[in-house]
Parts: C-alpha cells; structure tokens; sequence
C-alpha cells in the first residue's frame, strides 16, 4: 500500500492514502481542541509592545503593538480580559489572557496602575503623570468619583472586605488610604522616600520604600508605621507566593530579589540578579519565578531552590508580566497576590 508523508507537530508520519484525509481531519482536531499553551505576557514600558511568550519552548512567539507606555494588569472580574495599562496613551490595551491576542483598547485617562476591587465593584487607577487616583464602576468603567491626594500616585491595594483602598504616592513620599464607601480620604501617612508597591497582608499593609532598603509595614486603621523590614537598596514590590508561604520583594536598584518569611517577614535568602533592576514577577506551577528585569530587556526565569536563572530576550523596559497559568488560581487574582 502506497503512503504519503506528513509533518504535524514536529513528527514525520507515514498516511496511508488510501485512507484519505480523514486521520490528518482527526488529528487537526484533536489539535484544536488541546489545552492551550501556557503564556507569559510581559508589558514592555520602553516601546509600546507587549511581548507574548510560550512558557514551555520560552520563545516568544508574537509581539503586539500598544500605544504606548504599557505598564501594570488587571484581571477582569470574568477572566475573559487582561486590562493593561497604557500610561502616555490614555488607554486601557485588553488582552485575552488565554490566547495572548488582541481584544482593542478603551480610552481611559493616563492609568500606570489598577486593580479592581476584591468584591468586583470598583476598578481603580493611579494617574501618575496626571496625579490622580480614579474610581470606575467594574460594570461599565464609568468614572464614580475622582481623587487628586498628591503627586506621582504609584502602586495600590485593598482590604479584603473592599472598603479601603491603599495607594503610594512616589513624589509626596506618602500612602493615602481611601474609603469606598464614603469616596473620601481616610488618611495620608509620611513614610520615606518615593514608596512604591503596596500589599495587604495578614492585616496589616506592607509598602516598599524605594528611596531607601526596606519594607514600611503600616497599621490600616491609623496608617501609623510598625516597624521597617529592610530587603535591599530600593525595593520597588512585593508579591505573596501562591502557598502563602513567601513573599518576595524586587529590590530594583540593588538588582536583587528578597525572599520573605510570609509569617514573620524576617529575610530568608536573597537573589543576586546581576543588576538587572527587577520589577514585577510571576510564579509558574514548577515554582519557578518569572521577573522582569527593566534595565536588560529580558525576563529572568529563575529557580528559588538554586538561585540558577536562565533569561529571555523582550522588549524595552519590561515591566508588569502576567501568566496564563493565573487563570487556574481559585478566587481574586491580582498582580501581588500570584
């Protein structure tokens, strides 16, 4: 019997002909039908592109163009979006999380950071050139109310009831606490030099000071500083590992990353990153954590059991980065809480 040889996925496979087309049909379809690949989506801040990798071959197998300064992500309460910011462009760039294909862009004034609330009522922005703090509806993305607390608003998070919202503001050196509920300001508390990422963690609210080498961990209800953890010469944000265990934190100007007790925040190990200046990370479901190094134009993979990292060439100024394997996490997902 006469055969014809085909190549799919990689193999070369003998067909019969006499069996026609129906075995490579099957097989296309049971092709189309397989999991999706697994995909990091890193927003590169220096050239309005947002560079789509496979996770498995670590290639990265398109670039999309944004308008152009795409920086932080936000989850849409469905899953079936990937709200990215794009500061300078006013615009929010929307990406299917899955496929890692373009879904358009809404005009939203200047956001560098979001997050929607944990109760999927509120999308909140900081516009950090336009010093602003905006609440939109999640419904719609309607403007609810508009806050203008100081100058350079950075990072955010919330309380887990939603009522209270928690945002640096890098150039006025404070944390300005906002409530929901009321839409007014709680308080503003001073904590050092140019405070950037903020997390809610075990009651408490953690904020890195990176104009200097550590971590403020502030009372939520006074906004009293507690005590100072330091991690490193200028960390940027922290992340809570998804077994609650750890929490790292980038330390952008010393090019390292810090490894955390999540239970008592005392420093466990730190990461040499060869002056990469980490900014955002990710962890993959082999633990490996994936962080964008902003002054390399790559993303480190990097192994926490032997500090070993391989890198992958991106764009330029690689900043926030999203995992398609997130998607899996049960309940609210956001870029600190991985």
């Amino acid at each position: 019997m006469r055969t014809s040889r085909r190549t799919l996925l990689g193999q070369s496979l003998a067909l019969p002909l006499s069996l026609g087309l129906a075995p490579w049909l099957s097989l296309r379809s049971a092709k189309a039908n397989a999991e999706p690949q697994s995909l990091a989506i890193v927003m590169n801040s220096g050239e309005a592109s947002v560079s789509v990798i496979d996770m498995t071959s670590r290639a990265v197998i398109r670039t999309l163009p944004t308008m152009r300064e795409p920086s932080h992500w936000a989850l849409s309460p469905d899953r079936s979006k990937l709200y990215i910011a794009d500061a300078s462009g006013n615009a929010l760039f929307i990406v299917d999380p899955r496929t890692g294909t373009s879904l358009g862009h809404k005009k939203i004034a200047d956001p560098y950071q979001l997050g929607f609330t944990p109760d999927r009522r509120y999308l909140v922005i900081n516009a950090l050139r336009i010093n602003y703090v905006d609440i939109y509806r999640a419904d719609d993305l309607t403007l609810a109310k508009r806050f203008s607390p100081g100058e350079m608003p950075s990072h955010l998070d919330f309380s887990p009831d939603s009522r209270w919202s928690f945002n640096s503001m890098q150039e006025s050196s404070t944390l300005v606490s906002f409530d929901l509920q009321t839409m007014t300001i709680r308080w503003k508390s001073r904590l050092g030099s140019t405070p950037a990422g903020v997390l809610w963690h075990n009651g408490k609210v953690l904020v890195c000071v990176m104009g200097a080498d550590h971590v403020a961990e502030v009372d939520p209800v006074t906004g009293a500083v507690l005590r100072r953890i330091k991690t490193g010469i200028g960390p940027h944000n922290l992340f809570l590992t998804p077994d609650r265990k750890t929490l790292y934190v980038t330390n952008r100007v010393g090019g390292s990353l810090a490894a955390l007790d999540a239970a008592t925040l005392e420093l466990r190990r730190t990461y040499p990153l060869h002056a990469g200046g980490p900014d955002d990370l990710s962890i993959a479901p082999d633990g490996k954590v994936w962080v964008t190094l902003r002054f390399r134009e790559q993303v480190g993979v990097l192994d926490p059991d032997t500090g070993h990292y391989d890198t992958i060439d991106v764009g330029r100024s690689p900043h926030g980065i999203f995992l398609s394997t997130q998607l899996s996490h049960p309940g609210y997902v956001s870029a600190e809480l991985l």
